[in-house]
């Protein structure tokens, strides 16, 4: 029987926050979680998923997380800007065919303002469903909904994976994360190419030079051949082939938010589209930076993927599988 929307929009909800929303319960809570982001060396996505790491909140057999939370976490300061996102999230929920009221509750709650006193606020209970769907419809140019959202993806890929029982992909997460960014970069490098080509790139030297902008805004000044001496990597190997998954998805929201701007901005012009290119991998460093990341030209070089695929794919014709 083919999954309903229902049913396939439930999983996706249980796959992104079967681990998530875990440290936003308490102001300890979030400390903590703070002080452990801030410890750990390399790790950009799953060090931001940490933020979200703590028990639900509970009414009889009814979990739910607060707006208010989850708004802070994702980077929205004001209320207001964090409800047309809540909104979206509520005409998403209508497009599975759930009903709003299942998954989005209006309620007020007292918050303190000194000398004991306390004001009512307005805020909104969300279910995993809605937490899900709140982040889906969130602003991507915010680092913490960029990778959250990066996350959600490798996630639901991973438990496509668990579902068909292949245990040989158990002891090789990393492998199988490096592999589905590398394919989501080149299929958004590809989109890329496309926005810079309506930018004015058109020569193949001017693309080169394009690509090298953007390199240069994330790894502080180094172009692409500058990046494989500082890596040991030679000019016949594909730099992209060589990093983890930390890496690779630094870069991928680095090609990802530049396409939406040049899209978005209208951008014409070489010298602009490098502009644009640059500015967004300087953001995405300065991001990294943000929340203690290791920056990407100090990570380690990973193994060739063509071998780690190779691996894989033995794998599954030794499981009896067919390859993905």
């Amino acid at each position: 029987m083919t999954d309903s929307p229902l049913n396939t929009a439930s999983l996706l909800a249980e796959i992104a926050f079967g681990e998530a929303l875990q440290k936003i319960s308490t102001p300890e809570a979030r400390q903590a979680a703070v002080e452990t982001n801030a410890s750990m060396k390399d790790g950009a996505i799953e060090k931001l998923i940490q933020l979200f790491e703590s028990a639900a909140h509970s009414e009889g057999d009814t979990e739910f997380w607060y707006g208010r939370d989850l708004q802070e976490l994702l980077g929205y300061d004001k209320w207001d800007n964090f409800l047309a996102v809540v909104q979206k999230a509520k005409d998403s929920c209508l497009t599975t065919g759930q009903q709003i009221e299942d998954h989005f509750a209006d309620v007020s709650k007292m918050v303190p303002i000194g000398s004991g006193a306390e004001r009512e606020i307005p805020d909104v209970r969300l279910t995993r469903y809605a937490c899900y769907l709140v982040v889906q419809n969130g602003d991507p140019k915010k680092p913490a909904v960029a990778f959250a959202q990066t996350y959600f993806a490798i996630q639901t890929r991973r438990q496509e994976i668990q579902d068909r029982g292949d245990t040989f992909y158990g002891p090789l997460p990393e492998d199988e994360k490096r592999i589905f960014l590398r394919d989501e970069i080149k299929h958004h490098n590809r989109k890329l190419a496309s926005a810079a080509k309506n930018a004015g790139v058109v020569m193949p030297i001017d693309f080169a030079i394009f690509q090298n902008s953007g390199y240069q805004g994330l790894y502080n000044g180094m172009d692409c051949n500058a990046i494989r001496r500082r890596k040991g990597i030679t000019k016949r190997q594909d730099i992209l082939d060589h990093m983890g998954s930390t890496e690779l998805a630094a870069n991928l929201f680095r090609a990802t938010q530049t396409e939406e701007k040049l899209t978005r901005d209208k951008v014409k012009g070489k010298e602009a589209a490098n502009q644009t290119h640059y500015i967004v991998g300087r953001e995405v460093r300065q991001a990294i930076a943000k929340i203690g990341g290791t920056m990407p030209e100090e990570l380690p070089v990973a193994e060739d993927l063509a071998k780690v695929s190779r691996r894989l794919k033995k794998a599954i014709a030794g499981s009896g599988l067919k390859s993905l």
